[in-house]
């Protein structure tokens, strides 16, 4: 899913500790008090659109916008790179990330980055805000989920994005093929995220999450054993449809953090491997920061999708039903 690079917050009851630190420090308990603070100070963190203090006494109904900053010694030479590039213009670009692929440096990969590669195809112009390690991110996806990815090339294209990001005014479509069949063809999802309490590097349905939801609906069913999703993300939270579709009983096929049992029973069944999870960013859909104009992309899945959705209808005898908007 979508991991995005903004967090937005309100205020929706009188907090425990009314501090501003203290409590995203309960919000975020793997963010340190230390660390918290020297964001607020650098001003990424924000109350109501305003810089602020870390002793900052919140009330209700304020609304605390956060941009993580990156590391700050961080040296990043242009590469070479095969992009898919959707949509071009002089503030913003939209790209097909190809799977495997990650989206800025960090820890584990200082090189070879889509940054790396659009920083060489831009030729070093990206929008500054996002940091050293992150020029021009506005969002993310996860290293193994493929599709439509939007970077900014201005500073104010790079504001005017993160804003409708902030409002959740930004539509975004995904396919993903999922272990076994839903029992009602479409749905919602509606359940907190937050990171799962015994392995912080994964996320987990948790009652004092963020607030997440995703709307999901079925394309086509490969017998019993597999199925074929279109979802809508309402909101952005860290590995949200993965977590989402673990919690509906319906992994993502191929992923080996949330549904590695289903994956080898259904790998098992059909006789394919898939070689990441088949979760791809469909559609991207968003007002130009600049022009006002509405755009609206789409990204063709890539060749392993394909290839698995092949082989389900193989194993289950049933074509491949033409993708519908």
């Amino acid at each position: 899913m979508i991991d995005e690079e903004i967090y937005s917050l309100e205020v929706e009851r009188t907090p425990a500790k009314a501090r501003l630190d203290a409590w995203l420090h309960d919000q975020f308990p793997e963010w340190s008090r230390s660390m918290i603070r020297r964001w607020i100070e650098a001003g990424a963190i924000r109350v109501d659109d305003q810089t602020t203090k870390p002793s900052h006494s919140l009330r209700v109904g304020q609304k605390v916008i956060i941009i993580p900053p990156p590391p700050s010694t961080m040296d990043l030479t242009p590469e070479p790179m095969e992009l898919q590039i959707l949509f071009e213009d002089e503030a913003l670009l939209v790209l097909n990330k190809s799977p495997g692929c990650v989206v800025h440096p960090a820890a584990g990969h200082a090189t070879g980055t889509l940054v790396h590669g659009v920083l060489h195809h831009c030729e070093g112009t990206l929008s500054g805000i996002g940091g050293v390690a992150r020029p021009g991110v506005v969002h993310r996806l996860d290293q193994d989920t493929s599709g439509c990815l939007v970077m900014a090339k201005t500073d104010r294209a790079h504001k005017g994005l993160a804003e409708q990001f902030a409002q959740r005014s930004i539509h975004k479509q995904y396919l993903a093929i999922a272990c076994a069949v839903p029992k009602c063809s479409e749905g919602r999802i509606n359940a907190p995220i937050a990171r799962h309490p015994n392995n912080r590097k994964t996320m987990a349905i948790v009652d004092h999450g963020r607030h997440a939801v995703t709307d999901y609906r079925t394309l086509q069913s490969f017998g019993a054993h597999a199925s074929y999703l279109s979802l809508n993300l309402h909101t952005g939270r860290t590995h949200q449809i993965r977590v989402h579709l673990k919690h509906l009983g319906h992994p993502v096929f191929g992923d080996e953090v949330y549904g590695s049992k289903a994956t080898h029973r259904l790998s098992s069944a059909i006789g394919h491997s898939p070689p990441r999870q088949q979760l791809h960013a469909w559609k991207l859909g968003f007002t130009h920061p600049i022009t006002g104009e509405s755009i609206e992309h789409v990204a063709a899945p890539p060749e392993d999708f394909q290839v698995t959705l092949e082989s389900l209808a193989e194993s289950s005898q049933i074509a491949v039903q033409a993708l519908r908007s």
